[in-house]
């Protein structure tokens, strides 16, 4: 009975040490992929931040070109 134990034990710790480095890889490769999205992320938010600026911009404009138009419309 040892003699076929001790080899089913061998067998069971080498496939545990090559699965917890193919886990330890894929921790990497995730770790990788998360921080390439956090500066996605980053990247993201200050393009809406730019858009929500120039967007403000362009309504102050408008606002300031429709004022223009209206007083010119208006009777003296």
């Amino acid at each position: 009975m040892l003699e076929n134990t001790l080899p089913q034990l061998e067998q069971l710790i080498e496939d545990i040490i090559s699965k917890n480095s193919q886990l330890k890889s894929k921790v990497v490769e995730l770790e990788q992929q998360k921080s390439a999205l956090v500066d996605e992320n980053e990247i993201l938010q200050l393009e809406v931040l730019e858009g929500e600026e120039k967007q403000s911009q362009t309504n102050d404009v408008l606002s300031s070109l429709l004022g223009k138009l209206q007083s010119v419309d208006e009777p003296n």
